[in-house]
């Protein structure tokens, strides 16, 4: 299947229908491309970028509802999109971006082995985080499953998960947590303590290098990296 029949096809599952699946992009598809991209607040360009194609990659009425799963799309096809990097909201402007706390939540699978920090008997299969940043995590993970074999993720301890949706205030503070909104996640939390820097912190290490290079090429803010504390710690959101 080439990129552009995919391109149909999602977009019908998604109901915006492009007519015959044949490949070629003519004023319907490039019509049901711009439907889609207004009805979920994109700019409307008929252009199918990273953020169309990661949104076409949800769930649709093949899946079950509500859990996200690594993409059908050839990583070949992938690699014809043109990029556009993605910016999250500073702190102050969570809220106003994200909306209520603990509201448009959505699963993801987990596209490698993990276990609870907290419980290493018991098998991490999903998480929870807001539908907004779903597809982008899920896009990092996949890179993380590439990047490292299964022995060095449980060295670096990514194969250990400490947390994502948790509503909650901060630490010592009054402000909510950015747990709160599903937009953060933790990692091996016992050999990243919160105060913990440079080099106590295991994800500190050169190692872990480009586990956070994959976070920030989707946007998201390594506080470690930001401030040499709480490395267990990556956000969807800026300082």
């Amino acid at each position: 299947m080439s990129f552009e029949e995919w391109l149909q096809s999602r977009l019908t599952a998604h109901g915006f229908p492009c007519g015959a699946i044949d490949g070629v992009i003519g004023p319907v598809t490039i019509a049901a491309l711009k439907a889609f991209e207004r009805s979920r607040g994109f700019p409307v360009d008929g252009t199918a970028d990273e953020r169309v194609v990661a949104a076409l990659r949800l769930t649709a009425s093949a899946l079950p509802a509500g859990v996200i799963r690594p993409a059908d799309l050839p990583e070949a096809e992938i690699q014809k999109i043109k990029l556009v990097p993605q910016t999250w909201p500073r702190q102050a402007d969570v809220p106003a971006f994200f909306g209520a706390i603990g509201t448009r939540q959505t699963l993801i699978e987990i596209p490698f082995d993990m276990v609870l920090a907290y419980d290493r008997g018991v098998r991490a299969r999903r998480m929870s985080l807001h539908e907004k940043v779903a597809p982008s995590a899920l896009r990092v993970l996949e890179r993380v499953a590439q990047l490292y074999s299964a022995k060095e993720r449980a060295e670096l301890g990514l194969n250990l998960f400490a947390g994502s949706l948790n509503v909650r205030r901060m630490r010592g503070g009054s402000a909510y947590s950015m747990h709160s909104w599903g937009i953060a996640i933790d990692f091996d939390n016992a050999r990243n303590p919160l105060n913990a820097g440079r080099p106590e912190a295991r994800l500190s290490h050169a190692d872990a290098l480009p586990f956070w290079q994959a976070w920030e090429a989707e946007g998201w803010l390594s506080l470690g990296r930001a401030r040499n504390f709480d490395w267990m710690h990556v956000q969807a959101a800026r300082l």
